[in-house]
Protein backbone atom coordinates (compact mmCIF):
# COMPACT_ATOMS: atom_id res chain seq x y z
CA UNK A 1 0.00 0.00 0.00
CA UNK A 2 1.25 3.72 -0.85
CA UNK A 3 2.06 5.72 2.55
CA UNK A 4 0.83 8.89 0.11
CA UNK A 5 -2.84 7.93 0.49
CA UNK A 6 -3.90 10.85 2.62
CA UNK A 7 -1.19 13.28 0.87
CA UNK A 8 -2.22 16.20 -0.85
CA UNK A 9 -3.28 15.42 -4.81
CA UNK A 10 -1.11 17.58 -7.52
CA UNK A 11 -2.96 19.81 -9.35
CA UNK A 12 -2.18 18.09 -11.99
CA UNK A 13 -3.51 14.55 -10.93
CA UNK A 14 -6.53 16.24 -10.36
CA UNK A 15 -6.65 17.77 -13.76
CA UNK A 16 -5.78 14.70 -15.26
CA UNK A 17 -8.58 12.66 -13.58
CA UNK A 18 -11.30 15.87 -14.52
CA UNK A 19 -10.27 15.12 -18.18
CA UNK A 20 -11.81 11.67 -18.33
CA UNK A 21 -15.00 13.66 -17.23
CA UNK A 22 -14.79 16.54 -19.73
CA UNK A 23 -14.52 12.86 -22.31
CA UNK A 24 -17.49 11.56 -20.80
CA UNK A 25 -19.75 14.09 -20.87
CA UNK A 26 -19.03 14.94 -24.97
CA UNK A 27 -20.86 12.15 -25.23
CA UNK A 28 -23.56 11.65 -22.33
CA UNK A 29 -24.45 15.58 -22.23
CA UNK A 30 -25.64 15.14 -26.20
CA UNK A 31 -27.80 11.97 -24.99
CA UNK A 32 -29.09 14.16 -21.47
CA UNK A 33 -30.02 17.59 -23.86
CA UNK A 34 -30.30 16.29 -27.33
CA UNK A 35 -31.03 12.69 -28.05
CA UNK A 36 -34.82 12.99 -26.93
CA UNK A 37 -35.95 15.73 -29.25
CA UNK A 38 -33.29 13.91 -31.99
CA UNK A 39 -35.53 10.60 -32.39
CA UNK A 40 -38.79 12.52 -32.16
CA UNK A 41 -37.59 15.61 -34.60
CA UNK A 42 -35.11 13.96 -36.48
CA UNK A 43 -35.39 10.07 -36.45
CA UNK A 44 -38.80 10.37 -36.44
CA UNK A 45 -40.62 8.79 -33.81
CA UNK A 46 -43.33 9.10 -31.73
CA UNK A 47 -42.86 11.06 -28.23
CA UNK A 48 -44.95 8.31 -26.11
CA UNK A 49 -42.57 5.52 -28.09
CA UNK A 50 -39.16 7.31 -26.99
CA UNK A 51 -40.16 7.39 -23.56
CA UNK A 52 -40.88 3.90 -23.38
CA UNK A 53 -37.97 3.24 -25.07
CA UNK A 54 -35.91 5.93 -22.69
CA UNK A 55 -37.31 3.48 -19.92
CA UNK A 56 -36.63 0.37 -21.12
CA UNK A 57 -33.23 0.45 -22.43
CA UNK A 58 -32.05 2.41 -19.49
CA UNK A 59 -33.45 -0.39 -17.19
CA UNK A 60 -31.61 -3.20 -18.58
CA UNK A 61 -28.53 -0.94 -19.12
CA UNK A 62 -28.89 -0.30 -14.92
CA UNK A 63 -28.67 -3.90 -14.31
CA UNK A 64 -25.24 -3.73 -16.40
CA UNK A 65 -23.24 -1.31 -13.71
CA UNK A 66 -23.22 -3.31 -10.42
CA UNK A 67 -21.67 -6.58 -12.95
CA UNK A 68 -19.23 -4.27 -14.20
CA UNK A 69 -18.25 -3.09 -10.73
CA UNK A 70 -18.10 -6.59 -9.84
CA UNK A 71 -15.30 -7.23 -12.93
CA UNK A 72 -13.44 -4.09 -12.05
CA UNK A 73 -13.17 -5.02 -8.32
CA UNK A 74 -11.77 -8.01 -9.47
CA UNK A 75 -9.53 -7.07 -12.23
CA UNK A 76 -5.82 -7.69 -11.55
CA UNK A 77 -3.31 -5.56 -13.78
CA UNK A 78 0.34 -3.70 -13.10
CA UNK A 79 -1.44 -0.35 -13.79
CA UNK A 80 -4.30 -1.12 -11.14
CA UNK A 81 -8.18 -2.57 -10.69
CA UNK A 82 -9.52 0.41 -13.10
CA UNK A 83 -7.49 2.56 -14.91
CA UNK A 84 -7.05 0.53 -17.63
CA UNK A 85 -10.44 0.46 -18.68
CA UNK A 86 -9.85 4.01 -19.81
CA UNK A 87 -8.18 2.64 -21.90
CA UNK A 88 -10.22 -0.51 -23.01
CA UNK A 89 -13.34 1.32 -23.41
CA UNK A 90 -12.72 4.10 -25.89
CA UNK A 91 -13.17 2.25 -29.13
CA UNK A 92 -16.19 0.78 -28.57
CA UNK A 93 -18.18 4.06 -27.07
CA UNK A 94 -16.97 5.95 -30.52
CA UNK A 95 -18.52 2.90 -32.22
CA UNK A 96 -21.81 3.15 -30.32
CA UNK A 97 -22.04 7.21 -30.42
CA UNK A 98 -21.92 7.05 -34.29
CA UNK A 99 -24.37 4.38 -34.65
CA UNK A 100 -26.89 5.83 -32.37
CA UNK A 101 -26.90 9.08 -34.22
CA UNK A 102 -27.92 7.40 -37.46
CA UNK A 103 -30.80 6.93 -39.35
CA UNK A 104 -31.16 3.84 -41.46
CA UNK A 105 -33.49 3.96 -44.35
CA UNK A 106 -36.13 1.12 -43.31
CA UNK A 107 -39.36 1.26 -42.22
CA UNK A 108 -40.90 2.42 -39.33
CA UNK A 109 -40.50 -1.08 -36.93
CA UNK A 110 -36.80 -1.48 -38.24
CA UNK A 111 -36.10 2.21 -37.11
CA UNK A 112 -37.37 1.30 -33.60
CA UNK A 113 -35.31 -1.80 -33.84
CA UNK A 114 -31.90 0.13 -34.79
CA UNK A 115 -33.26 2.60 -32.14
CA UNK A 116 -32.93 -0.14 -29.17
CA UNK A 117 -30.36 -2.07 -30.65
CA UNK A 118 -27.79 1.22 -30.48
CA UNK A 119 -29.30 2.59 -27.31
CA UNK A 120 -28.48 -0.20 -25.50
CA UNK A 121 -25.10 -0.82 -27.20
CA UNK A 122 -24.37 3.32 -26.37
CA UNK A 123 -25.38 2.63 -22.98
CA UNK A 124 -23.10 -0.58 -22.28
CA UNK A 125 -20.19 0.91 -23.81
CA UNK A 126 -20.71 3.91 -21.53
CA UNK A 127 -21.09 1.61 -18.25
CA UNK A 128 -17.75 -0.02 -19.65
CA UNK A 129 -15.68 2.65 -19.17
CA UNK A 130 -16.99 4.69 -16.53
CA UNK A 131 -18.11 2.91 -13.92
CA UNK A 132 -14.50 2.03 -13.20
CA UNK A 133 -13.67 5.62 -14.12
CA UNK A 134 -15.93 6.54 -11.14
CA UNK A 135 -14.65 3.80 -8.99
CA UNK A 136 -10.86 5.08 -9.17
CA UNK A 137 -12.15 8.72 -7.27
CA UNK A 138 -12.25 6.11 -4.45
CA UNK A 139 -8.80 4.75 -4.49
CA UNK A 140 -6.47 7.70 -5.57
CA UNK A 141 -6.76 9.15 -2.17
CA UNK A 142 -8.44 8.31 1.35
CA UNK A 143 -8.62 11.60 2.65
CA UNK A 144 -12.56 13.19 2.74
CA UNK A 145 -11.64 16.61 2.10
CA UNK A 146 -8.69 15.96 -1.01
CA UNK A 147 -12.00 13.12 -2.00
CA UNK A 148 -14.20 16.30 -2.27
CA UNK A 149 -11.59 18.39 -3.92
CA UNK A 150 -10.57 16.01 -6.57
CA UNK A 151 -14.44 15.42 -7.17
CA UNK A 152 -14.55 19.24 -7.76
CA UNK A 153 -12.03 19.02 -10.37
CA UNK A 154 -14.09 16.24 -11.74
CA UNK A 155 -17.31 18.12 -12.25
CA UNK A 156 -15.51 21.06 -13.31
CA UNK A 157 -14.31 18.81 -16.45
CA UNK A 158 -17.52 17.37 -16.18
CA UNK A 159 -19.78 20.87 -17.04
CA UNK A 160 -16.76 21.98 -18.91
CA UNK A 161 -17.45 19.15 -21.83
CA UNK A 162 -21.41 19.40 -21.25
CA UNK A 163 -21.14 23.66 -21.93
CA UNK A 164 -18.56 21.92 -25.13
CA UNK A 165 -21.95 20.25 -26.18
CA UNK A 166 -24.65 22.84 -25.64
CA UNK A 167 -23.11 25.55 -27.41
CA UNK A 168 -21.32 23.72 -30.24
CA UNK A 169 -23.14 20.76 -31.22
CA UNK A 170 -25.90 22.68 -32.92
CA UNK A 171 -23.21 24.58 -34.91
CA UNK A 172 -21.03 21.44 -35.94
CA UNK A 173 -23.81 19.38 -37.10
CA UNK A 174 -25.16 22.25 -39.50
CA UNK A 175 -21.34 22.81 -40.59
CA UNK A 176 -20.87 18.91 -40.73
CA UNK A 177 -24.01 18.31 -42.18
CA UNK A 178 -25.42 21.53 -44.08
CA UNK A 179 -28.85 20.48 -45.27
CA UNK A 180 -28.25 17.12 -44.80
CA UNK A 181 -29.20 16.91 -40.73
CA UNK A 182 -28.88 13.40 -40.35
CA UNK A 183 -24.69 13.50 -41.53
CA UNK A 184 -24.06 16.30 -39.27
CA UNK A 185 -25.15 14.30 -35.99
CA UNK A 186 -23.30 11.72 -37.50
CA UNK A 187 -19.98 13.70 -38.16
CA UNK A 188 -20.36 15.29 -34.66
CA UNK A 189 -20.76 12.47 -32.45
CA UNK A 190 -17.44 11.09 -34.73
CA UNK A 191 -15.67 14.44 -33.96
CA UNK A 192 -16.63 13.76 -29.97
CA UNK A 193 -14.94 10.22 -29.91
CA UNK A 194 -12.30 11.04 -31.47
CA UNK A 195 -11.62 14.11 -28.96
CA UNK A 196 -12.84 11.65 -25.78
CA UNK A 197 -10.22 8.76 -26.88
CA UNK A 198 -7.41 11.74 -26.16
CA UNK A 199 -9.00 13.07 -22.93
CA UNK A 200 -9.34 9.59 -21.32
CA UNK A 201 -5.52 8.70 -22.78
CA UNK A 202 -4.41 11.50 -20.94
CA UNK A 203 -6.30 10.68 -17.72
CA UNK A 204 -5.13 7.23 -17.59
CA UNK A 205 -1.58 8.35 -17.58
CA UNK A 206 -1.95 11.15 -14.91
CA UNK A 207 -3.63 8.98 -12.38
CA UNK A 208 -2.44 6.35 -9.99
CA UNK A 209 -4.21 4.25 -7.67
CA UNK A 210 -3.24 4.58 -4.11
CA UNK A 211 -5.41 3.23 -1.60
CA UNK A 212 -5.35 -0.53 -0.71
CA UNK A 213 -8.41 -2.64 1.25
CA UNK A 214 -7.39 -4.06 4.45
CA UNK A 215 -8.79 -7.37 3.52
CA UNK A 216 -6.74 -7.61 0.01
CA UNK A 217 -8.43 -10.68 -0.66
CA UNK A 218 -12.18 -9.79 -2.59
CA UNK A 219 -15.22 -11.61 -1.00
CA UNK A 220 -17.57 -12.88 -3.77
CA UNK A 221 -20.00 -11.03 -5.62
CA UNK A 222 -23.30 -12.23 -3.58
CA UNK A 223 -21.22 -10.99 -0.17
CA UNK A 224 -20.36 -7.53 -1.82
CA UNK A 225 -24.32 -7.43 -2.71
CA UNK A 226 -25.05 -8.21 1.16
CA UNK A 227 -22.60 -5.61 2.26
CA UNK A 228 -24.21 -3.41 -0.01
CA UNK A 229 -27.77 -3.40 1.05
CA UNK A 230 -26.75 -3.43 4.61
CA UNK A 231 -25.00 0.19 4.08
CA UNK A 232 -27.45 1.91 5.39
CA UNK A 233 -25.69 5.39 4.12
CA UNK A 234 -25.26 4.43 0.58
CA UNK A 235 -28.63 3.13 0.46
CA UNK A 236 -29.70 6.78 1.60
CA UNK A 237 -27.90 8.02 -1.06
CA UNK A 238 -29.21 5.50 -3.98
CA UNK A 239 -32.79 6.93 -3.54
CA UNK A 240 -30.72 10.71 -2.86
CA UNK A 241 -29.30 10.11 -6.69
CA UNK A 242 -32.30 8.67 -8.30
CA UNK A 243 -34.78 11.25 -7.21
CA UNK A 244 -31.94 14.21 -8.04
CA UNK A 245 -31.32 12.44 -11.36
CA UNK A 246 -35.33 12.77 -12.18
CA UNK A 247 -34.74 16.68 -11.28
CA UNK A 248 -32.21 16.79 -13.64
CA UNK A 249 -32.90 14.85 -16.59
CA UNK A 250 -36.82 16.45 -16.45
CA UNK A 251 -35.46 20.20 -17.08
CA UNK A 252 -32.34 19.19 -18.90
CA UNK A 253 -34.07 17.50 -21.79
CA UNK A 254 -37.42 19.26 -21.95
CA UNK A 255 -34.97 23.00 -22.25
CA UNK A 256 -34.43 22.06 -26.14
CA UNK A 257 -38.66 21.52 -26.28
CA UNK A 258 -39.04 24.58 -24.03
CA UNK A 259 -37.10 26.89 -26.15
CA UNK A 260 -38.22 25.24 -29.59
CA UNK A 261 -42.12 25.32 -28.91
CA UNK A 262 -42.99 27.30 -25.59
CA UNK A 263 -40.73 30.34 -26.65
CA UNK A 264 -40.63 30.20 -29.92
CA UNK A 265 -36.96 30.92 -29.76
CA UNK A 266 -35.09 27.88 -30.71
CA UNK A 267 -31.94 30.13 -31.40
CA UNK A 268 -31.51 30.51 -28.04
CA UNK A 269 -31.31 26.77 -26.89
CA UNK A 270 -27.21 26.73 -27.48
CA UNK A 271 -27.01 30.01 -25.16
CA UNK A 272 -29.55 28.75 -22.67
CA UNK A 273 -27.89 25.86 -21.98
CA UNK A 274 -24.17 26.85 -22.49
CA UNK A 275 -24.98 29.39 -19.07
CA UNK A 276 -26.91 26.62 -17.51
CA UNK A 277 -23.29 24.43 -17.46
CA UNK A 278 -21.12 27.39 -16.67
CA UNK A 279 -23.32 28.00 -13.33
CA UNK A 280 -22.68 24.21 -12.87
CA UNK A 281 -18.97 24.79 -13.32
CA UNK A 282 -19.12 27.67 -11.12
CA UNK A 283 -21.08 25.68 -8.40
CA UNK A 284 -18.79 22.75 -8.37
CA UNK A 285 -15.56 24.91 -8.35
CA UNK A 286 -16.87 26.71 -4.84
CA UNK A 287 -17.73 23.39 -3.35
CA UNK A 288 -14.77 22.83 -1.71
CA UNK A 289 -15.07 26.48 -0.18
CA UNK A 290 -19.05 25.70 0.66
CA UNK A 291 -17.76 22.51 2.69
CA UNK A 292 -15.50 24.42 5.19
CA UNK A 293 -18.70 26.19 6.35
CA UNK A 294 -21.59 24.04 5.93
CA UNK A 295 -21.04 19.37 6.41
CA UNK A 296 -22.09 17.65 3.10
CA UNK A 297 -25.42 16.68 4.29
CA UNK A 298 -26.54 20.33 5.31
CA UNK A 299 -25.21 22.08 2.06
CA UNK A 300 -27.08 19.13 -0.22
CA UNK A 301 -30.68 20.45 2.25
CA UNK A 302 -29.58 23.67 1.59
CA UNK A 303 -29.02 23.76 -2.08
CA UNK A 304 -31.94 21.35 -3.47
CA UNK A 305 -34.26 23.71 -1.21
CA UNK A 306 -33.11 26.75 -3.26
CA UNK A 307 -33.76 24.61 -6.52
CA UNK A 308 -37.28 23.46 -5.76
CA UNK A 309 -37.67 27.72 -4.80
CA UNK A 310 -36.34 28.49 -8.28
CA UNK A 311 -37.50 25.63 -10.27
CA UNK A 312 -40.81 26.99 -8.74
CA UNK A 313 -40.54 29.86 -9.82
CA UNK A 314 -39.92 29.62 -13.55
CA UNK A 315 -43.93 28.30 -13.75
CA UNK A 316 -44.79 31.49 -13.27
CA UNK A 317 -42.15 33.47 -15.87
CA UNK A 318 -44.01 34.76 -19.41
CA UNK A 319 -42.65 33.32 -22.10
CA UNK A 320 -41.50 37.08 -23.16
CA UNK A 321 -39.65 37.59 -19.99
CA UNK A 322 -36.10 36.00 -21.31
CA UNK A 323 -33.69 37.53 -18.52
CA UNK A 324 -35.90 36.03 -16.18
CA UNK A 325 -35.61 32.78 -17.74
CA UNK A 326 -31.97 32.97 -18.02
CA UNK A 327 -31.54 34.30 -14.76
CA UNK A 328 -33.70 31.47 -13.23
CA UNK A 329 -31.85 29.16 -15.14
CA UNK A 330 -27.98 30.30 -14.14
CA UNK A 331 -29.34 30.25 -10.36
CA UNK A 332 -30.71 26.87 -10.99
CA UNK A 333 -27.32 25.30 -11.79
CA UNK A 334 -25.76 27.36 -8.94
CA UNK A 335 -27.15 25.19 -6.72
CA UNK A 336 -26.97 21.86 -9.03
CA UNK A 337 -23.36 22.37 -9.81
CA UNK A 338 -22.34 20.90 -5.89
CA UNK A 339 -24.57 17.86 -5.88
CA UNK A 340 -22.00 16.02 -7.67
CA UNK A 341 -18.84 16.44 -6.17
CA UNK A 342 -20.60 15.95 -2.88
CA UNK A 343 -22.98 12.95 -3.70
CA UNK A 344 -19.95 11.28 -5.31
CA UNK A 345 -17.39 12.21 -2.50
CA UNK A 346 -20.18 11.02 -0.56
CA UNK A 347 -20.19 7.68 -1.99
CA UNK A 348 -16.48 7.09 -1.24
CA UNK A 349 -17.14 7.81 2.27
CA UNK A 350 -19.68 5.10 2.08
CA UNK A 351 -16.99 2.70 0.96
CA UNK A 352 -14.96 3.64 4.15
CA UNK A 353 -18.40 2.93 6.03
CA UNK A 354 -18.17 -0.69 4.57
CA UNK A 355 -14.33 -1.40 4.78
CA UNK A 356 -14.51 -0.07 8.53
CA UNK A 357 -17.79 -1.88 9.37
CA UNK A 358 -17.62 -5.46 7.27
CA UNK A 359 -14.02 -5.50 6.74
CA UNK A 360 -14.47 -5.66 2.73
CA UNK A 361 -13.97 -2.72 0.40
CA UNK A 362 -15.65 -3.37 -2.59
CA UNK A 363 -15.52 0.65 -4.31
CA UNK A 364 -16.44 -0.34 -7.80
CA UNK A 365 -19.22 -2.07 -6.46
CA UNK A 366 -20.51 0.93 -4.99
CA UNK A 367 -19.83 3.27 -7.26
CA UNK A 368 -21.60 1.35 -10.11
CA UNK A 369 -24.85 0.61 -8.06
CA UNK A 370 -24.32 4.87 -7.54
CA UNK A 371 -24.60 4.83 -11.38
CA UNK A 372 -27.77 2.02 -11.62
CA UNK A 373 -29.80 4.81 -9.19
CA UNK A 374 -28.88 7.69 -11.84
CA UNK A 375 -29.53 5.26 -14.76
CA UNK A 376 -32.87 4.15 -13.00
CA UNK A 377 -33.41 8.20 -12.53
CA UNK A 378 -33.11 9.23 -15.84
CA UNK A 379 -34.97 6.30 -17.58
CA UNK A 380 -37.77 6.89 -14.86
CA UNK A 381 -37.54 11.05 -16.35
CA UNK A 382 -37.73 10.24 -19.89
CA UNK A 383 -40.57 7.81 -19.26
CA UNK A 384 -42.60 10.23 -17.58
CA UNK A 385 -41.80 13.27 -20.08
CA UNK A 386 -42.36 11.06 -23.48
CA UNK A 387 -45.73 9.73 -21.61
CA UNK A 388 -47.00 13.38 -20.41
CA UNK A 389 -46.03 15.05 -24.02
CA UNK A 390 -47.78 12.06 -25.83
CA UNK A 391 -50.64 12.10 -23.71
CA UNK A 392 -51.21 16.05 -23.95
CA UNK A 393 -50.95 15.94 -27.92
CA UNK A 394 -47.32 16.72 -28.83
CA UNK A 395 -46.39 16.33 -32.63
CA UNK A 396 -43.17 16.81 -33.11
CA UNK A 397 -42.18 19.90 -35.54
CA UNK A 398 -45.75 21.63 -35.55
CA UNK A 399 -47.59 24.68 -33.39
CA UNK A 400 -47.97 22.57 -30.40
CA UNK A 401 -51.59 22.63 -28.53
CA UNK A 402 -52.34 24.59 -25.37
CA UNK A 403 -52.04 21.00 -23.85
CA UNK A 404 -48.88 20.09 -25.02
CA UNK A 405 -46.88 24.00 -24.02
CA UNK A 406 -48.79 23.36 -20.52
CA UNK A 407 -46.82 19.93 -20.38
CA UNK A 408 -43.76 21.46 -21.42
CA UNK A 409 -43.74 24.03 -18.91
CA UNK A 410 -44.58 21.85 -16.16
CA UNK A 411 -41.39 19.82 -17.35
CA UNK A 412 -39.33 22.81 -16.65
CA UNK A 413 -40.99 23.82 -13.60
CA UNK A 414 -43.48 21.88 -11.18
CA UNK A 415 -41.91 18.73 -11.07
CA UNK A 416 -38.52 18.83 -10.98
CA UNK A 417 -39.59 20.95 -8.05
CA UNK A 418 -41.35 18.35 -6.55
CA UNK A 419 -39.02 15.76 -7.21
CA UNK A 420 -36.47 18.37 -5.87
CA UNK A 421 -38.26 18.61 -2.81
CA UNK A 422 -38.49 14.98 -1.95
CA UNK A 423 -34.50 14.36 -2.14
CA UNK A 424 -34.20 17.03 0.90
CA UNK A 425 -36.65 14.87 2.81
CA UNK A 426 -34.27 11.72 2.06
CA UNK A 427 -31.14 13.53 2.70
CA UNK A 428 -32.26 13.72 6.39
CA UNK A 429 -31.69 10.31 7.14
CA UNK A 430 -28.08 10.01 5.84
CA UNK A 431 -26.27 9.28 9.08
CA UNK A 432 -22.26 9.88 8.08
CA UNK A 433 -21.92 13.09 9.97
CA UNK A 434 -18.59 14.87 9.53
CA UNK A 435 -17.05 13.63 13.39
CA UNK A 436 -18.79 10.19 12.54
CA UNK A 437 -16.61 9.53 9.46
CA UNK A 438 -13.51 11.00 10.74
CA UNK A 439 -13.99 8.78 13.63
CA UNK A 440 -14.49 5.81 11.09
CA UNK A 441 -11.52 7.08 8.91
CA UNK A 442 -8.97 7.76 11.37
CA UNK A 443 -9.82 3.70 12.41
CA UNK A 444 -9.55 2.23 8.97
CA UNK A 445 -5.86 4.44 8.92
CA UNK A 446 -4.76 2.62 11.79
CA UNK A 447 -5.77 -0.59 10.21
CA UNK A 448 -3.62 0.05 7.45
CA UNK A 449 -0.62 1.27 9.23
CA UNK A 450 -1.40 -2.52 10.99
CA UNK A 451 -1.48 -4.29 7.70
CA UNK A 452 1.51 -2.72 6.42
CA UNK A 453 3.44 -3.36 9.14
CA UNK A 454 2.76 -6.77 9.08
CA UNK A 455 3.71 -7.36 5.60
CA UNK A 456 6.98 -5.75 6.24
CA UNK A 457 7.92 -8.23 8.41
Amino acid sequence: MDKSSAEPLSVKECAGYACGDVASNLYWRVFDVFLFIFYTDVFGLPAATVGTMMLVTRIIDAFSDPLMGALSDRTQTRFGKFRPYLLWGIIPMIAAGVLTFTVPDVGDTGKLVWAYGTYIFMMLAYTFINVPYGALLGVITSDSQQRTKLTSFRFIGAFTGGSIVAYCTPELVLWFGGEDEKAGWQLTMLSYGLVSAILFAFSFFSTKERVQSINPTPGSVKQDIVDLLHNKPWLVLFSLALIIMMTITLRGSSGTFYFKYYVGREDLIGQFTLLYMVALAIGAAITPILTRFLDKRQLLILLMTLVMIFSSLFYLVPRENLLLIFTLQFFIGLCLGPKSPLVFSMYADTADFSEWKYGRRATAMIFSAAAFSQKLGGALAGGVMGWLLGSLGYQANQQQSAGSEFAIVLLMSLLPAAFAMLSVLVIYFYPLTASALQSIQQDLTLKRKELLNHGSR
